[in-house]
């Protein structure tokens, strides 16, 4: 009887164990890997060829999650006016326009490709606030090559990835590829419309995770 008794148990504890380790299993959420074909980014003011004014303006808001523009006021990760790109976290550099932010978002430059920044460096990792943006603006600095007299254009430099830190946590990559409409292939600054991105991006849906 007692050696009927212990295997019962035994029975028992092992499918228990089994099904303990079913109910902790999680199944991952897949990589969304999408392109956004241009988002229209307007703006008032700034030079425009003349005398320079104060930009102005509302951003274009986009959420990752959902991978589309947005009207909310906190539910967006990344915003777009002209050529600066916010993210919904820390403070407000203080322009005209320029959204609250409500969220965690974060973000920083990295060299390589779409495919190649593979890996999350959280260290990098910084929020708009009033010194200045996570992703810096000028020609230069961050996503974009600005070429002056004669061809006038705002080209996304090579080898430069943006990576983000979602307003709540989650992660994303972004290459952009044309700021004009419908990404011609050698745009003329006398008849290309600016302000409308188009651009890959790669979304990590897993909370935690920070590999693509």
């Amino acid at each position: 009887m007692k050696t009927t008794t212990t295997y019962k148990l035994l029975i028992l504890m092992m499918i228990f164990s089994s099904c303990t380790k079913e109910d902790d299993s999680i199944t991952l959420l897949d990589v969304v890997s999408n392109q956004v074909i241009n988002l229209h980014a307007p703006q008032q003011g700034g030079s425009g060829g003349g005398p320079p004014t104060p930009i102005s303006g509302e951003f274009t808001k986009f959420d990752f999650s959902t991978g589309s523009i947005t009207i909310s006021d906190t539910d967006w990760d990344i915003g777009f006016r002209g050529t600066t790109i916010i993210v919904n976290g820390g403070v407000s550099l203080g322009t005209t326009d320029e959204p609250s932010r409500t969220g965690d978002a974060a973000g920083y430059v990295a060299s390589g490709t779409l495919s190649s920044v593979s890996q999350v460096d959280t260290t990098l990792l910084s929020q708009d606030s009033s010194n200045g943006y996570a992703i810096a603006s000028g020609s230069g600095n961050g996503w974009y090559t600005y070429s002056g007299p004669p061809t006038f254009l705002i080209t996304p430099t090579p080898g430069k990835i943006l990576v983000f830190r979602t307003a709540d946590g989650k992660y994303a990559k972004v290459e952009i590829l044309s700021y004009y409409k419908d990404s011609p292939p050698t745009p003329d600054y006398r008849f290309s419309q600016g302000r409308y991105y188009t651009f890959n991006y790669i979304y990590q849906p897993n909370e935690g995770v920070t590999s693509f």
